[in-house]
């Protein structure tokens, strides 16, 4: 079984990025939990979503505390949580970021991955200006650094369930397939 982390912020689409993620890999044959996890319900607030994923059945209901991949929508979340906190050693950490983070230490022992989801979800003008959604994007970027789910599964979960400019939205997973990079 999988488990995996997802930081975020309030209203930026982060249990919808984990949702998605469950439908994709549901599709994609696998057995899926996601579920969020909320301190604070307003807007800008740190907010996390989890993931479970597994070829059989998934008998767990608890918490995810040791995961063994970190996804995190917003840069500036690095330095205000613990978002590497039970990551297990050599487990991914996906990041939006334009360029890598200049103190790099507290990555040690994983691997990390990079996309500028931010600029991608501006190009393709989804959410706004001052508060563009990345979710679709980061999953492109996911789909790509994990090998699985595969595009196509991706692309139609993002089709059914994204009732906003779908086609938008699967422009930016792709483009952010294509796009990110490995440190």
């Amino acid at each position: 079984m999988l488990e995996v982390r997802f930081h975020g912020r309030g209203g930026g689409g982060t249990v919808v990025l984990a949702t998605l993620l469950a439908k994709a890999f549901f599709q994609a044959g696998y057995q899926v939990q996601s579920f969020p996890f909320f301190g604070v319900e307003r807007r800008g607030a740190p907010v996390e979503a989890y993931l479970r994923l597994a070829s059989k059945k998934i008998l767990a209901r608890t918490g995810v505390t040791t995961p063994d991949h970190v996804v995190v929508q917003d840069q500036s979340l690095i330095e205000d949580i613990g978002v590497t906190a039970g990551l297990k050693p050599g487990g991914w950490i996906l990041l939006n970021c334009p360029i890598p983070p200049s103190d790099m230490s507290a990555f040690a022992n994983h691997r990390v991955a990079i996309v500028d989801a931010t600029s991608i979800a501006l190009k393709n003008r989804i959410g706004s200006r001052t508060h563009p959604i990345v979710n679709t994007a980061m999953i492109g970027a996911f789909a790509r650094m994990m090998e699985a789910p595969p595009m196509d599964t991706v692309i139609a979960a993002i089709r059914k369930e994204v009732p906003s400019d779908p086609e938008r939205n699967v422009a930016a997973a792709e483009a952010a397939y294509r796009e990110v990079r490995f440190l």
